[in-house]
């Protein structure tokens, strides 16, 4: 399998389009897209749907703050 890659925007509404010719006429290709990652949004994201997940209820009993933060010893990685 022969791989092609092109770097190309998407237009006002979305769509993305490639103007490169191939050799092959009228033959199935397979289109693999790979996007930026908002590192940020994907965090939010992940954030409220853990926030909303029941799974997650128990952390919300007072009895599971079992920590402070004076507890344990700073770290320091530096030798």
């Amino acid at each position: 399998m022969k791989a092609i890659e092109r770097n190309t925007v998407t237009d006002k509404k979305g769509y993305l389009k490639l103007n490169i010719p191939l050799q092959m006429k009228e033959k199935p290709v397979k289109v693999i897209i790979l996007m930026e990652e908002n590192d940020e949004e994907e965090e939010k994201l992940w954030m409220e749907a853990i926030s909303k997940n029941p799974a997650f209820d128990f952390l919300k009993d007072k009895k599971e703050d079992i920590y402070k933060l004076t507890d344990g010893k700073p770290f320091n990685d530096k030798k």
